[in-house]
């Protein structure tokens, strides 16, 4: 049964703060929570961004509204946008002015992703121009991007070990050598 995204907002408001509600096409989510691989890896890309583009922070798991008519509602793991982009907004934002969207596989994921390829769609909906997923299971880094129709025209992977072209208007690189300590999936 779906819900009114009025009706999602209302139950998210009133949501303890350690638990992570998103609303994709039309269902409500929960995000699973993180582990300490899942943050070094957030703060690697972090820092990575920081050095290369130092206009640009990777804001964590800030509230946007995708999807065709902004009718989700997610947290990705990472936003990179203008420095004080997000100043004066509430907890769900319009995504005009968001470069770049991250995922980051949970641990024990295993082979479904279905989820994060919803919001990955919701993300070309909404205009976004590069997403880019950290697949820890699968040792892996793939960038989208060329959002058109609701879809990522261009898909490019890496191994993680090797050195990734994030394309413009995000314009850096990763070497994502150091991703591959924080991939193990028996940490926790």
């Amino acid at each position: 049964m779906s819900m009114l995204v009025e009706e999602f907002e209302e139950i998210a408001l009133k949501a303890p703060e350690t638990v992570w509600l998103e609303f994709i096409n039309g269902r409500l989510e929960v995000k699973p929570p993180h582990d300490g691989n899942h943050g070094e890896t957030l703060m690697h890309l972090t820092m990575c961004c920081r050095e290369q583009r130092p206009g640009l922070w990777l804001y964590p798991l800030r509230g946007l509204k995708t999807e065709a008519g902004r009718q989700g509602r997610v947290r990705p793991d990472g936003v990179l946008a203008p420095v004080e982009h997000f100043v004066g907004h509430g907890e769900w934002s319009d995504p005009d002015g968001v470069l770049m969207t991250v995922e980051i596989t949970p641990r024990g994921l295993g082979d479904d992703l279905s989820g994060l390829r919803r919001k990955r769609d919701g993300y070309a909906a909404a205009g976004i121009p590069v997403h880019v997923r950290i697949d820890r299971g699968k040792l892996g880094v793939v960038v989208y991007s060329m959002p058109k129709g609701g879809e990522y025209r261009m898909r490019r992977s890496w191994d993680m070990g090797e050195v990734v072209e994030i394309p413009a208007p995000v314009g850096i690189t990763l070497d994502a050598e150091k991703l591959k300590e924080f991939a193990d999936r028996t940490a926790g």
